[in-house]
């Protein structure tokens, strides 16, 4: 992982892989009945890849879509039970239907949402609305020491434009380096998301307001 960071820090964004607590906190909507399908997308190593398998243990369909072919392959021959592919999260739309799915019921990131211009955390967010079942979820985290960037604040505020419930959940302290989990629902229709106004006030959500566990 750190070599990977040191080889192209703006797409890999951080220098360790996700921390168990980390994992749990951001799998929290894997659902533990039916068939579900479950995407992630950034997954690295696999860290959460491995604890979305475990829940699943088999049901409905996993898919990781990882854009460093280096990691891809790490994460294929560790991971083998799951659909890893070698794609940009902004093709998530194109990928699904490519194999037979319509919607996704959770859509987990570990993408660094700081590192990226507002044209990618644009386009990767409204994939993701594109795709998510009415009733699904969407989790993602950001690393605090990078909250109050403005590349950051732009994100929360894309993130609120796109969905009409987002959750600042918890700050894992125990990970390097400690992150923020957010939980959004009820991706905004085509219309509503176009009208959607977002106060300054609620870019800084989570910021001082989260839950925060050890």
């Amino acid at each position: 992982m750190l070599r990977e960071f040191l080889r192209s820090p703006a797409d890999i964004g951080a220098v360790a892989p996700s921390s168990p607590k980390l994992a749990a906190a951001v799998t929290a909507p894997v659902p533990e009945l039916g068939d579900p399908v479950v995407v992630e997308l950034g997954p690295g190593t696999g860290v959460v890849t491995s604890i979305i398998e475990e829940q699943l243990s088999g049901r409905g369909r996993q898919l990781a879509i990882e854009a460093n072919p280096r990691l891809a392959d790490q994460l294929r021959w560790r991971c083998r039970k799951v659909e890893v592919l070698h794609a940009d999260a902004s093709a998530l739309p194109q990928l699904l239907t490519e194999r037979g799915l319509e919607k996704a019921d959770v859509v987990v990131s570990g993408l660094p949402w700081a590192s990226f211009s507002n044209d990618v955390q644009r386009e990767i967010l409204s994939a993701v609305s594109h795709v998510l079942a009415p009733d699904g979820a969407f989790t993602t985290f950001g690393y605090v020491h990078a909250l109050r960037l403005s590349s950051a604040l732009r994100f929360r505020e894309l993130l609120h434009s796109t969905f009409e419930e987002v959750v600042p959940g918890r700050t894992v302290w125990r990970n390097l380096p400690p992150a923020l989990v957010y939980h959004a629902r009820r991706p905004r229709t085509t219309a509503s998301h176009r009208e959607a106004v977002v106060p300054a006030s609620r870019a800084s959500e989570g910021v001082a307001d989260a839950t925060t566990v050890g």
